[in-house]
């Protein structure tokens, strides 16, 4: 038995959830394909829409230049673990997006103040629309995401920071 949602049933929300990251395996798989052709970051870039920075913070493997071997992002799979928090944001599930924050962010930030601060850019720039690439660096001991939001009357940009072991550090959102 599935549970119905607005929109939808929660098993309609499941199977596209897979369609997204079967997307996403098939995207990075051709994006390697094009890397192993020759094709430069900056035409990769052009053809997802974004920068040549961009597009290899997300798909590149950067590779240390002391021992030739490719170096390992501080947190795996941050970009989607960003768009996982920050969609839990957008939907006003406050406790979930709070899952996985360290110690200081728990205690700093309940989820009053959370809904408080989504009321003010809701106030600000209106209804969410999308987000936009999320592009990974780090930051000393942090990996960092910025993620672009797309609003009905503007825009504004999302960071959120990852220690090593993977709880977040950081929840930022700013003008763009």
């Amino acid at each position: 038995m599935t549970s119905t949602v607005p929109g939808g049933t929660l098993g309609e929300v499941g199977a596209a959830h897979r369609q997204v990251l079967e997307a996403q395996d098939l995207l990075r798989a051709a994006v390697e394909r094009a890397r192993a052709e020759g094709h430069t970051w900056q035409e990769i870039g052009e053809v997802v829409g974004t920068t040549r920075q961009a597009a290899f913070q997300r798909f590149g493997k950067a590779v240390d230049p002391r021992t030739g071997q490719v170096m390992t992002p501080g947190v795996p799979d941050a970009a989607d673990r960003a768009l996982a928090l920050l969609s839990e944001y957008t939907a006003a599930r406050f406790e979930r997006v709070r899952d996985d924050f360290d110690e200081i962010m728990r205690r700093e930030l309940h989820t009053e103040k959370l809904a408080s601060v989504w009321a003010l850019v809701v106030g600000s720039v209106g209804a969410f629309e999308r987000f936009g690439e999320p592009v990974v660096h780090a930051a000393g001991d942090l990996t960092v995401v910025d993620v672009l939001m797309h609003f009905e009357a503007g825009t504004a940009v999302a960071q959120v920071s990852f220690r090593r072991e993977g709880t977040v550090a950081g929840l930022f959102i700013r003008p763009a």
